[in-house]
C-alpha cells in the first residue's frame, strides 16, 4: 500500500497487477513467431518482386564484413519503429501504410522476430521475417552485394 491507501503498482490503485510468469528467449520466440508466417529466402526474393520491403536491421560491422541485399532498406534496430510508422514523424519515405508488406532480415532470424513482433504492435500486419536472416539469404545463392 502506498501512503494514501492506493494498491502499488496499478495506476487506479483499486486492485494489485499480477505480472506474467517470466519466459525464456526460446519460448518468447516461439509465441512471437505463432502469430506470423515466416519465410524462406526465396519466398522474401519473391516478396521483394512483388514489392515487398525488405529491411536489413544488422548493424555496421555485419553490413560491412558480409554484403547487402540489392534493394533493401537499412535501418539500425534500434531505429526501426521510428523509421516503418506510418503515422511517426521520423518516418522513412518507405513506410506508406500499414498495409505494406515488410520483411525484416537480422543476421540469422533471431532479433528480426522480435523486430516483427513489434511492428505488428505498430499496426504492420503484414510484416514477418526471414526464417535464417541473411545468412540464409546468401547461402540460397540470392544477390549480395558490397556495403
Amino acid at each position: 500500500m502506498s501512503e494514501n491507501g492506493n494498491t502499488v503498482g496499478h495506476p487506479s490503485g483499486s486492485e494489485s497487477v499480477t505480472d506474467p510468469a517470466p519466459v525464456g528467449i526460446d519460448e518468447l520466440l516461439e509465441r512471437v513467431r505463432a502469430g506470423y508466417d515466416r519465410i524462406d529466402p526465396r519466398e522474401a526474393a519473391a516478396a521483394a518482386e512483388a514489392g515487398a520491403l525488405l529491411v536489413d536491421i544488422r548493424y555496421a560491422a555485419l553490413r560491412d564484413r558480409d554484403g547487402l541485399i540489392p534493394g533493401a532498406l537499412v535501418v539500425e534496430r534500434n531505429e526501426l519503429e521510428w523509421r516503418l510508422d506510418p503515422q511517426g514523424s521520423h518516418r522513412a519515405p518507405e513506410a506508406v501504410g500499414h498495409d505494406l508488406q515488410v520483411v525484416v532480415v537480422c543476421n540469422e532470424g533471431y532479433a528480426s522476430s522480435l523486430a516483427v513482433a513489434s511492428l505488428r504492435q505498430l499496426g504492420l500486419h503484414r510484416a514477418t521475417d526471414l526464417i535464417g536472416g541473411f545468412q540464409a539469404w546468401r547461402a540460397a545463392g540470392l544477390p549480395v552485394v558490397s556495403a
